[in-house]
C-alpha cells in the first residue's frame, strides 16, 4: 500500500500535545457544522498570516495571536463567534462584524449553520489585526514622568 500525497490546502497533522493537535480534537469532537465552521475559519485564518500562533486558553476557547490576541473563535450551540480583541479599531469594509458592536474594544463574527463565510474579507481583517498589533508594539509607551517629593 503506498501512501497517498497530501490534497494540496490540506493542513499537516500536528504533534501530538500541541494546542494544534488539542484543536484538531476539538474539531474532529463537535462533529458537526460548528466543527466545519470553525474548521474553516482556521484555515483562514492561518493562511491569512503564516507566522499566526494558535493556542488554547480559558478552558480551551482558540486563540490566534501575532503580537497580541488576534482573534478567538467560540463555539455555542447556535452560533461559532470570531472575537476579535481590538476589532473597533478594524477597517470592515464588508460588514463581517454582527456582534459586541457596542463595546469600545471588541467586535465579533456570530456564524450561524448554512451562513457563507466571505474569506477574502476574514483574510483582509486577520491581516489588518495583525498589521495593528504590531503597529502598537513598535510605538515606545509613554512614560509618566517621576513624582517629586514635597
Amino acid at each position: 500500500m503506498t501512501p497517498r500525497a497530501p490534497q494540496a490546502g490540506a493542513r499537516k497533522r500536528a504533534p501530538a500535545g500541541s494546542a494544534s493537535a488539542e484543536l484538531d480534537r476539538k474539531i474532529e469532537a463537535l462533529g458537526d457544522w460548528r466543527g466545519e465552521t470553525l474548521a474553516r475559519v482556521r484555515a483562514i485564518v492561518h493562511g491569512a498570516d503564516p507566522e499566526i500562533v494558535e493556542e488554547l486558553k480559558w478552558m480551551g476557547t482558540p486563540v490566534w495571536s501575532h503580537a497580541g490576541i488576534v482573534c478567538t473563535g467560540e463555539t455555542y450551540q447556535r452560533v461559532v463567534k470570531l472575537t476579535f480583541a481590538r476589532g473597533a479599531a478594524l477597517p470592515d469594509p464588508a460588514g463581517l462584524f454582527n456582534s459586541s458592536l457596542d463595546g469600545k474594544v471588541r467586535r465579533a463574527i456570530d456564524l450561524r449553520e448554512g451562513e457563507a463565510l466571505d474569506a477574502k474579507a476574514l483574510k483582509a481583517l486577520v491581516r489588518a489585526a495583525v498589521a495593528l498589533n504590531l503597529e502598537a508594539r513598535a510605538k515606545p509607551k509613554a512614560r509618566r514622568p517621576a513624582r517629586r517629593r514635597a
